[in-house]
């Protein structure tokens, strides 16, 4: 289990532990240990997604969930897919070919500890099984709901979404983009998949367009916010803290926020984006604390 977030407040805190405490047994349900020919892959799996992370994806859907009522096994069940995604995306972010990243939380990336191969399969099987969970009735007896579920998930995490991001990213280690580019590129690799984990529950909830609209502006200032602070902390933060090498961004050419507008007018924008994302919470008349919370801890963290 994952330590308690630096820099949360004592009520967010236990909120975040019992959001990783719950996903965390849902997915070691969904990829139990085997004697099959092929546990070594699923060892690579559940080393890949099991092995510490603040949930913060799953965290969004349990708690948009919560304000349309929506079942709480259901709703672990969409956490669990979004972070089974979320860490394929990691897997393969860290390999050689991409951020060539030795180290995940702290320990060994998957390919460090596996091999690439394995580490390559682990990410594919983890991002199939994400749809797989998405399709299945238990998540929904609705067919409608789940097809919904299904489809905002393939934007999200596809070539307009996620993957197209992390294209971009590449691409910004060869030429130097404009805040423009930097803003679409990251809205791309990180604000989708936070706004599909807060409209997820909007869909389990069958929410009304204006709230689930609230609920995906609120998750793309806060994705951006997110994207800004980790570009802080990779120059600013202690690598014993956030579990990773320092100055990754800078040692592959990059282009970021910091090295685009400077550290601290960076800082000044995740802040407004915060204060931004929270303003679109007001539609829920005081019932979204918990999403409130999470986005001044997105501003205030240290890893």
């Amino acid at each position: 289990m994952a330590p308690s977030p630096r820099d949360a407040s004592p009520r967010l805190q236990e909120a975040m532990k019992q959001v990783q405490e719950e996903v965390d047994k849902k997915i070691s349900r969904l990829l139990p240990e085997t004697d099959l020919a092929e546990a070594h892959l699923y060892d690579a799996m559940r080393y890949g997604t099991l092995n510490g992370g603040k949930r913060l994806r799953p965290f969004m859907v349990v708690h948009a969930a919560s304000l349309f009522n929506v079942d709480p096994v259901r709703a672990r069940r969409a956490a669990a897919a979004v972070e089974l995604l979320h860490c394929y995306s990691l897997i393969h972010d860290d390999l050689p070919a991409m951020d060539d990243s030795d180290m995940r939380r702290g320990k060994p990336a998957t390919h460090r500890k596996y091999d690439e191969a394995t580490a390559i399969l682990a990410g594919d099987a983890l991002l199939t099984l994400a749809f797989e969970i998405m399709a299945d009735r238990d998540t929904h007896p609705d067919p409608h709901v789940r097809v919904e579920l299904v489809r905002k998930l393939a934007v999200a995490s596809g070539g307009h979404g996620m993957v197209g991001g992390q294209m971009l990213d590449l691409i910004g280690e060869q030429e130097e983009f404009d805040l423009g580019t930097i803003s679409r590129m990251q809205r791309m690799k990180t604000g989708h998949l936070f706004a599909y984990a807060c409209e997820c529950g909007g869909i389990l909830g069958r929410a009304s367009d204006p709230q689930k609209k609230a609920l995906c502006n609120y998750a793309y200032d806060l994705g951006l916010a997110f994207q800004v602070t980790d570009d802080v902390l990779d120059v600013e933060a202690d690598p014993n803290v956030t579990g990773k090498p320092a100055n990754q961004d800078a040692q592959a050419g990059k282009s970021t926020f910091v090295s685009t507008m400077g550290k601290e007018q960076a800082k000044a924008r995740a802040e407004m984006l915060v204060h931004q994302a929270i303003r679109h919470l007001h539609i829920f008349d005081g019932r979204a604390e918990m999403l409130k919370e999470l986005a001044m801890y997105v501003l205030e963290r240290r890893s």
